[in-house]
């Protein structure tokens, strides 16, 4: 049995996904049977080539990239970057960051996640030692289009969380162990609106990229570049929602459907999302999914005492 999970972020949470993955090191009996960690996924910033549900924002030194490699490869964990920007045209491949973070990853173990069709083609080319998985921003939910993506040359391809409980697609497709399952999205169930989200954020993560060349030092206002403030994705709040929020969307998988149903299916790959999270809500939700229910409160302690030692979080909930 596996139960290979994707997890967030290597960026955004670089020090609270250390401390947990040396937990899973020196506790394994913590942890639910199976379990082990695919990759940490996220981009460095500033990556123009970032894409999802947020705007990928701060700065990056080269000696920071090499020290988040070094720290996760070491450890047999791949990086996974969410090169899913829908917006990037032609000048936005030879983006000097994202090629330099590309050179340096490029050691076999690490992989990209691509939407748009020109950077595949360019990763592909440039960087043929990378696999790559087909991002779940691309919205296949025809079960017919999922199963002739599953026979493409993809390591992965993430399932459109809408076909979580299809079980009726899910039953008949090819290649279960190549297909991501994100178990705890935040969004509304047939959100009218997701793909352009996807591509207003791509938008604006050009913008703030070009903020930062034109402007340096000044904070970025992205409707100083694109006045969207009032279309509907950009008003939905639905990443506000906490692990118990979620547990009522019908998009939800518990930890006993993937254990007791997705893993006797052949499925294997499971996605955490929470780029966005606040530290003690990816806590909450990695100890929901990963650790033993009857270990969960002493797993808990013993991880804040770790994130609190190493400067994450501390004891009174502040950052």
């Amino acid at each position: 049995m596996r139960a290979r999970f994707h997890l967030p972020s290597f960026y955004e949470h670089y020090k609270f996904n250390l401390v947990f993955t040396e937990m899973l090191r020196n506790a394994p009996q913590f942890f639910r049977e199976g379990f082990e960690i695919a990759s940490f996924y996220g981009a460095f910033s500033p990556s123009v080539w970032n894409g999802g549900r947020t705007v990928g924002g701060g700065i990056c030194s080269e000696r920071y990239v090499r020290t988040v490699l070094e720290t996760f490869n070491s450890r047999g964990i791949p990086l996974r970057f969410t090169f899913t920007n829908p917006a990037l045209k032609e000048e936005h491949l030879h983006d000097e960051f994202c090629n330099m973070v590309m050179r340096l990853a490029d050691n076999g173990m690490n992989e990209a996640i691509v939407n748009s069709p020109i950077l595949e083609q360019y990763i592909r080319e440039t960087y043929p030692g990378f696999k790559l998985t087909s991002s779940t921003c691309k919205r296949i939910t025809d079960g017919e289009r999922l199963a002739q993506e599953l026979e493409k040359d993809y390591s992965i391809v993430v399932l459109d969380y809408d076909l979580n409980h299809r079980f009726d697609i899910l039953e008949g497709l090819p290649h279960k162990e190549k297909l991501e399952i994100l178990v705890n999205a935040c969004c509304d169930a047939d959100c009218k609106v997701r793909r352009e989200h996807y591509r207003i954020i791509g938008e604006q993560q050009i913008y703030y990229n070009q903020h930062l060349k034109e402007h340096p030092g000044v904070p970025f206002d992205p409707y100083e570049y694109d006045d969207t403030r009032d279309h509907p994705a950009i008003k939905c709040r639905c990443y506000d929602r906490n692990i118990f929020d979620i547990k009522s969307l019908p998009n939800h998988i518990s930890p006993d459907e993937i254990w007791g149903r997705y893993i006797s299916m052949g499925f294997e790959q499971f996605k955490i999302e929470g780029r966005t999270s606040r530290p003690l809500n990816l806590l909450e939700t990695y100890m929901y999914y990963l650790i033993k229910p009857e270990l969960r409160t002493e797993a808990r302690f013993m991880f804040l005492h770790n994130l609190e030692a190493n400067g994450v979080v501390r004891i009174d909930g502040k950052v």
